[in-house]
């Protein structure tokens, strides 16, 4: 235990960084962005548009499923 003073304050350190990325975080709005950014990720990836092309992309998938069956 030669150096836990050492320990603790780089434990105190990070826990006052990581508070101060969060505050940060908080007050510029970044997570009210990020749930708008990932609702609208969501929609499009459920959208006929977006199947078609994970299906262009993927000529083998029809495939792939008939072979797990």
């Amino acid at each position: 235990m030669r150096f836990a003073g050492w320990y603790l304050k780089i434990a105190v350190g990070g826990a006052a960084i990581g508070a101060a990325m969060e505050l940060f975080m908080i007050h510029t709005g970044f997570y009210e962005k990020v749930t708008v950014l990932e609702s609208e990720k969501r929609a499009w990836e459920s959208s006929p548009e977006a199947q078609a092309m994970r299906e262009a992309l993927n000529p083998w998938h029809k495939r792939d499923e008939k072979e797990k069956k």
